[in-house]
């Protein structure tokens, strides 16, 4: 018997919200699969970017993403697209569609340009790009066949930044992590005692007040 042609694969990213319980600061995916005939399963793997030149931004934004992208007159070149992550999905048998949960763990930690970037904004939307590759399996002729996806297989979404925020805000509210060097927190935490500071941020404050002044 000859051998059908393998399935083909379309995605949509339809939704996205803040998972309420989880244990770190994650984003839930509704990731829509359309196929040309049943598949066994599919093994995804993910990489997630942020199109960065897909947005406008305004003069407080273009301040706080000044150590990403330099000054705002060479934002012409100087935006690019960003690496948010990568990660893997396995997918249940279906035919024809599915909507399935692609999770996505968020850091605050401000040395991940990814982090840096999305605490930079306030509001409004957020370009990314969903690029798919892995493999499908599926039955012919009653026998397990398998195939690759093409990283060519992606899907774009505009994720609102309040989501970010939620997600974020549910582990840290009103706070960010900052990490320094031994050092530094050294002679900050020695700074603190000096001054009679009760907390890191009364000393980091009084700091950027002095440097103000």
């Amino acid at each position: 018997m000859q051998q059908r042609a393998a399935p083909r694969l379309t995605f949509a990213i339809e939704a996205a919200r803040a998972v309420e319980h989880a244990a770190v600061p994650t984003i839930a995916f509704a990731l829509r699969i359309g196929s040309d005939r049943p598949v066994r399963s599919v093994q995804l793997d993910v990489q997630l970017q942020i199109a960065a030149r897909r947005r406008g931004y305004h003069e407080a934004e273009q301040e706080r993403l000044w150590d990403l992208f330099g000054a705002p007159g060479g934002w012409s070149e100087a935006l690019r697209t960003l690496p948010w992550l990568r990660t893997t999905l396995s997918v249940p048998p279906f035919a024809d569609t599915t909507l399935v949960e692609l999770p996505v763990v968020c850091t605050y930690d401000l040395e991940v340009v990814a982090a840096r970037y999305f605490a930079s904004l306030t509001d409004g939307h957020v370009a990314l790009e969903f690029l798919f590759n892995g493999a499908i399996f599926y039955a012919d002729d009653g026998r397990l066949q398998t195939v690759r996806i093409s990283w060519e297989s992606e899907a774009d979404y505009r994720l609102p930044v309040s989501v970010w925020r939620a997600a974020i805000d549910r582990h840290f509210p009103g706070s960010a992590w900052l990490r320094l060097g031994r050092e530094p927190f050294d002679r900050l935490q020695a700074y603190k005692g000096r001054r009679g500071f009760m907390t890191i941020d009364e000393a980091v404050e009084a700091l950027l007040d002095e440097a103000r002044e």
